[in-house]
Formats: structure tokens, C-alpha cells, sequence
């Protein structure tokens, strides 16, 4: 843990990503906090691995023929550096790649930040955010584009389980992503 309070807040990530209303010196000043909060994770934190596990696609929006299509197996990998501050809240950047829901592969890098609602000794509850930027075939013709996506995992020790949830409508959308991660 940290032996100082930070006073960015990682919430100045998110906004960055929507800061289309924002004056100038306003967005300038997020930008700021932005690059202050990633530079403080990437100087600080320390090396994370992980592990894609499960892609699962909401029957309710999937014809049973398509839910045969998709791969639900995202085997890949990444590598990312994180750490936790004084309030135990999570603060990491990562880069990944695995088989999206048609075996394409889907780079991912971002930052993410949780903060935990139930302590239990060495187990921990979260919820939080992602920001990132991906690339998908099926999307754009594979230019890179930014989301934002909620993020909950449970936690013992230095090994998490993170799930998100991408939305959607009837046929597309509507998947819960699930990963671990390990802090070294």
C-alpha cells in the first residue's frame, strides 16, 4: 500500500472520456489528472498478469443457432502494473488480447480502478470502472475506439476474479466478460 494520499481521482479518467462539454481549461486540467494518475500507477504499481476466462453471451438476446457460433472461450493473455492506495481501492493499467466471441483476436489496453464494499480478512468485494481502448473486426472495420464499461470482482489476497458487463441490444451486446488477474 501507499504511504501517501493521492488527491487525483481516478473518476478523472472517466470524465476525460467525456469531457465534450467540458471549457478548454477544464478539460486541459482532467487531461492533467488523467496523465498524473497514469504516470502514479505506471511508476509505482507493480507487475499484474492476466487471464481471460469466460465470454458469456445472454441466451435472452441470442437465437440458440448463433449462441452455437460464438466462442465463449476467450483463451489470451495480458500484462499490466497496478496497486492499491491507502483506501485499499484498485488502480491498474493493463494491455491484453484474446479470441473475441467469433476467434478474432481483440487487443484491449486501459485502466481500471475498484473500490472495495465488503471486507472479509483477506477477501474483498469491488466494484468500479474500466476505460480502455479495443479493437474488434466486427466493429469499425478494426479501427481502435474507446468504452467505458462497469467492473465488479471478488478478491483474495493478490488474486482477482473481474467480470464486466458489455451492453446491447436483441443480437448484439449483452455479454458478461470474465477475467483474473494476478498482482505479483
Amino acid at each position: 500500500m501507499l504511504s501517501h494520499q493521492r488527491h487525483t481521482t481516478p473518476l478523472a479518467l472517466l470524465a476525460l472520456l467525456s469531457c465534450s462539454l467540458a471549457t478548454p481549461g477544464h478539460a486541459a486540467s482532467l487531461w492533467d489528472a488523467a496523465r498524473d494518475e497514469v504516470q502514479h500507477v505506471w511508476n509505482d504499481g507493480t507487475l499484474d498478469a492476466y487471464l481471460p476466462l469466460n465470454t458469456y453471451h445472454m441466451r435472452w438476446a441470442y437465437t440458440k443457432e448463433k449462441i452455437a457460433e460464438f466462442n465463449e472461450n476467450p483463451w489470451g493473455f495480458g500484462l499490466g502494473r497496478s496497486l492499491r492506495d491507502d483506501n485499499d481501492n484498485w488502480h491498474a493499467l493493463y494491455a491484453m488480447a484474446f479470441l473475441d466471441s467469433h476467434k478474432k483476436v481483440e487487443p484491449i489496453a486501459g485502466y481500471a480502478y475498484t473500490h472495495p464494499f465488503i471486507h472479509a480478512g483477506e477477501w474483498r468485494a469491488e466494484i468500479g470502472y474500466t476505460a480502455f481502448i479495443t479493437s474488434r473486426t466486427d466493429t469499425l472495420h478494426s479501427f481502435p475506439f474507446p468504452g467505458v464499461l462497469p467492473l465488479v470482482g471478488i478478491s483474495y489476497g493478490n488474486f482477482t476474479i473481474n467480470s464486466t458487463y458489455i451492453p446491447g441490444g436483441k443480437g448484439n451486446g449483452n455479454v458478461l466478460f470474465t477475467f483474473a488477474h494476478y498482482h505479483f
